[in-house]
């Protein structure tokens, strides 16, 4: 006690400092947890048993040549306990051709893709998920889900996309999780808790841009029905847009087996 009966003031501007420095380390705490709390409820919101849509795309390169592909997606389960099939049904030169996702909790997905034209199936290494899927902009890593476990995250801000208010959240691979990006950041509308905007860094080069557009509310689920890749290395884009989006599906774990990636529609 000082010498009118009141404790010591805390050190001065040294004391202050480190006053502030608790203060900033349990709010930068907060906000961490505070943006984990966001993704996961995002997660919850958009939660579904399986999903099944038939995807309509334009892949439009640098000099503005565009090629049109359409596919068919399952999945079946969530985020990191999920399977997923991507097969292209047309052009005739594609058809066929599929990769089969499985994603896991713990660590990053099994893929594999299966090429009739070739008839053989391959598996796809982990150095070559960085790689472009069959010539459209989404890497091969873009098609895994994301388990939220898998990722560290912070609050950068807030800010509005097409007038949404959002939140700016950046996620960083936690240690063991092997990704081509260095960090990620994604936009999250606040009135229904939808991704609207991602952007994937390597270093502190932004490479890759989805935004995500058409958001309807289907079966109770609100969903992106336009999603638009872009590799800003290349300069090229792909727009998928989703038709017949149809969740809660009835499908069996057996149609998600590299087996079943050899069958033909």
């Amino acid at each position: 006690m000082n010498k009118w009966g009141r404790p010591p003031a805390c050190g001065g501007l040294s004391g202050r400092l480190a006053l502030l420095a608790g203060f900033l380390l349990v709010a930068g705490s907060l906000a961490a947890e505070d943006a984990r709390q966001i993704v996961e409820e995002s997660q919850r919101r958009g939660r579904a048993d399986s999903e099944r849509y038939e995807g309509s795309l334009e892949v439009i390169s640098a000099k503005n040549k565009v090629s049109k592909k359409h596919w068919q997606s399952d999945r079946l389960g969530s985020y990191g306990a999920s399977k997923a099939i991507i097969r292209f049904t047309e052009p005739a030169e594609v058809k066929g051709v599929a990769l089969l996702v499985i994603n896991h909790p713990e660590r990053s997905s099994d893929q594999w893709m299966w090429t009739p034209a070739i008839g053989r199936d391959r598996r796809i290494a982990q150095q070559d998920r960085s790689t472009r899927f069959f010539g459209t902009d989404f890497s091969f890593e873009d098609l895994e889900e994301r388990d939220v476990n898998q990722f560290d995250y912070s609050l950068q801000g807030e800010e509005s996309i097409d007038g949404a208010p959002c939140w700016r959240i950046e996620s960083k691979p936690k240690q063991g999780k092997s990704s081509q990006y260095t960090s990620s950041r994604v936009w999250i509308r606040k009135d229904n808790y939808v991704p609207v905007q991602y952007e994937n860094y390597v270093k502190d080069k932004l490479v890759r841009r989805l935004v995500e557009k058409d958001i309807q509310n289907i079966q109770g689920i609100w969903t992106a029905r336009l999603l638009e890749m872009n590799d800003l290395g290349r300069g090229s884009r792909t727009i998928l847009k989703l038709e017949n989006v149809r969740y809660n599906v009835p499908m069996k774990d057996d149609d998600f087996t590299v087996q079943a990636l050899r069958r033909q529609m």
